[in-house]
């Protein structure tokens, strides 16, 4: 049944980008079914604020102008585990299911262990009353509870006999650090069992999956013979009693979707909607901490409710890039009776050019790891600048249905590790405030990344948009065209594949303007075989909402440490010549030139700018060096050429320094004389830097998350905007 708080009309696409000639595939849902249009824009600037820029479009309804018949489609949320057909068997031979188990959360009850043919059915469940069983055969059905809470976070053996020849059911819990076994009987006359049947993990119900389960799961069995103890309840699946007639080993296929068993019936089966691997099990010893060296250790699979890999809708309508598209930023505009949406995307140029001067690098790969993030934030008065500035209108604290970013947390507290671009993703649209800004507009990631678009459009420069996926599908040859290259306003998320790619262009004479701060921070993990979809551990070090839990940060994906790039020996200093060192509220202030930015060497960079201070305005946070500052520090590789040409000063009281500081620099804690309190200059303000690579390449950076928001002031005109525009032209100008 639908309701009016859904959203009237939503969609995603196939991917981000495509090329000429390559076909977008939209997926679109409605709230009630009838027809909408679905046209073409090209995105100018997706920023609402009437003091600024405000949202432009080009309406490109000559390319694409058509009605589709609309339908509902359904979000799934909630991973599991589903084998197919399960162990064939007499209907009335005795048989015991069981598994280990670590529940996250208690209540509502959950399905951990089903099985069910036909009007057969055995779930195996836990809840606020313990473990539970439903059984259910043609002419009867039992129900059990052991009536023991479960505790949350404790491991325990679960287990269900059951004898159809005497009626002998026991349902079974025991905690496998201390604590004695619980068991219930029950009489179920006539039982007849489920044979070749489905089985399932973690839910019920295989056509429609519910009551899914939040917690971790291990070595799921079916045991031929009614056990109704175990001596060992850690014991391996062959010694627990009764003959196996199958055994899913979870630490089998880590870095896949597989799900094996080492039974002797190979009733094999796949994961759904991407629960976690590579965690640490019952078995864990602590000897290793890297899945690759003891699997054994890792055998348990950590589900959630709420994961979502792909909302597996119906295609809609698609659309064929026009081999004259040029490149830039669009978006497929849908309206229907009840509202609109849009679905942005990206056309590349093509493969063989011609290219523009200027690529853009969108990061991607932050808008997704950002991806329907829950702030809380969406409170009267936000919704009523919503409202006042005819923003974006949905918000993920209303829409929780199409899964939370990775800076939300699951039901029983542990971090989202991963994020699907195959859902829809209402923090990526035009004119969406992620923050209620009282000096600005509030934009953060694909909106905000606008204010380069707009300026580059404004300033005259001809830019091609390339995508962090596309970097990290064709490296660095997607770049070599290009004279200069771009970064957003916040290029935090990268794989190994991107950093080597931006590494080589630097290092053959490409240039690189990193606009932004807290960029090249974390290290993601992706596997081409599901390029929508990429895991996050977050390791070590790093501001973060959430951490990952000991003996978990090495991605599932592809066995490779989590955590910072930092802590990977990759730090963004090494590549950029600054590195994140303080975060505050969303705030800004100003930069004051150095004597550096006069040195005739790098004074075409200032070329009419005459003031030492600057930035001291904008549309994020009411100043050019806010939020999240970068700075240089040669200990973690700042190459020794860097020119520091201006530095933020007065930052704002709420501005800390990163954790990960703390343990690098003793003078920040200590100084000299000893001070309680890590000063706040120069160790927390942003830096401008500029230094040449050899042969001919260079890198500029402005140090601040918040600089491209002060590109505008009375239009794209001001010291900020200037200053960009000397790089950019001269970045872009051709060489020799």
């Amino acid at each position: 049944m639908s309701s009016l708080t859904e959203i009237p009309i939503t969609g995603y696409l196939d991917r981000f980008s495509h090329r000429p000639g390559e076909t977008f595939v939209a997926h679109v849902s409605v709230r009630e079914p009838g027809s909408y249009r679905t046209r073409i824009l090209r995105v100018i600037s997706a920023d609402p604020n009437p003091q600024g820029p405000g949202m432009r479009f080009e309406d490109l309804s000559h390319r694409l102008d058509q009605s589709h018949e609309g339908r509902r489609q359904e979000v799934r949320l909630g991973s599991h585990g589903i084998i197919k057909s399960g162990p064939a068997r007499d209907p009335r031979a005795a048989c015991t299911w069981t598994l280990l188990v670590q529940p996250g959360v208690l209540d509502p009850s959950a399905a951990v262990l089903a099985e069910e043919a036909g009007d057969h059915a055995i779930i195996l469940s836990i809840g606020p009353s313990g473990a539970e069983a439903s059984i259910a055969w043609p002419g009867g059905s039992l129900e059990l509870a052991t009536t023991v809470p479960l505790k949350p976070k404790a491991w325990y053996r679960l287990w269900l006999a059951i004898d159809p020849a005497s009626g002998r059911v026991v349902l079974g819990q025991q905690p496998l650090n201390k604590g004695e076994p619980v068991k219930v009987n029950g009489h179920a006359a006539g039982v007849s069992l489920p044979s070749s049947g489905t089985v399932l993990f973690a839910a019920e119900r295989a056509l429609a999956p519910q009551r899914h389960f939040t917690g971790k799961l291990e070595d799921p069995a079916i045991l031929r013979g009614c056990v109704e103890a175990f001596a060992n309840p850690l014991a391996e699946v062959e010694r627990l009693g009764g003959e196996v007639l199958a055994a899913w080993d979870f630490s089998q296929g880590i870095d896949s979707s597989s799900v094996i068993d080492v039974g002797p019936g190979k009733y094999h089966g796949r994961l759904v909607n991407q629960p976690m691997r590579a965690v640490v099990g019952a078995k864990w010893s602590g000897r290793e901490v890297c899945w690759r060296n003891a699997p054994r250790d890792y055998a348990a699979i950590h589900f959630h409710d709420d994961d979502l890999d792909d909302c597996q809708w119906q295609p809609d309508f698609t659309w064929t890039v026009p081999q004259d598209m040029p490149s830039g930023a669009y978006a497929f505009h849908l309206t229907c009776r009840d509202g609109e949406d849009w679905l942005p995307f990206y056309v590349l140029p093509k493969r063989q050019g011609p290219f523009a001067p200027i690529a853009f690098l969108a990061p991607t790969f932050t808008y997704q790891a950002y991806a329907n993030d829950r702030r809380g934030g969406a409170d009267a008065a936000y919704q009523e600048r919503v409202r006042q500035w005819g923003a974006y209108p949905h918000n993920p604290d209303q829409h929780p249905e199409y899964g939370g970013s990775t800076y939300n947390l699951h039901r029983d507290g542990s971090g989202i590790a991963f994020t699907s671009r195959r859902r829809p993703i209402l923090t990526m649209r035009p004119g969406f405030l992620s923050i209620n800004d009282e000096r600005g507009s509030g934009l953060r990631h694909y909106p905000a990344d606008s204010h380069i678009l707009a300026w580059l459009e404004a300033r005259g420069f001809p830019f091609d948009i390339v995508t962090d996926e596309d970097l990290d599908d064709e490296g660095v040859a997607l770049l070599t065209p290009y004279r200069a290259v771009l970064t957003g306003s916040h290029p935090e998320y990268h794989t190994l594949g991107t950093l080597d790619a931006l590494q080589a262009y630097t290092e053959n004479d490409g240039r690189l303007a990193y606009l932004g701060g807290n960029g090249f921070y974390w290290r993601i993990a992706r596997d081409k075989k599901t390029p929508h979809l990429f895991e996050l551990r977050r390791a070590e070090g790093g501001t973060r909402l959430w951490a990952a839990e000991p003996g978990e940060y090495f991605h599932a994906l592809d066995g490779q440490l989590g955590g910072l790039w930092r802590r990977n020996r990759r730090p963004p200093q090494m590549l950029v010549g600054i590195g994140f060192v303080g975060q505050g509220a969303f705030e800004g202030t100003h930069f004051r030139r150095l004597p550096a930015s006069r040195d005739p060497a790098h004074a075409w960079i200032f070329e009419g700018v005459e003031e030492d201070v600057f930035g001291d305005y904008g549309l994020s946070g009411g100043g050019a060096a806010g939020y999240e500052l970068d700075r240089t520090d040669p200990a973690l590789g700042t190459p020794h050429d860097v020119v520091i040409l201006a530095r933020s000063e007065d930052e704002p009281s709420s501005v800390e320094l990163v954790p990960e500081e703390l343990i690098v620099r003793r003078g920040t804690l200590e100084g000299d004389p000893p001070r309680k309190v890590p000063p706040q200059a120069p160790e927390f303000g942003a830096e401008m830097v500029y230094f040449d690579k050899p042969n001919g390449g260079a890198v500029f950076s402005v140090g601040s998350i918040t600089f491209c928001g002060s590109l505008w002031r009375n239009g794209f005109e001001g010291p900020v905007s200037h200053i960009l525009e000397n790089v950019v032209r001269r970045f872009s100008a051709a060489s020799g």
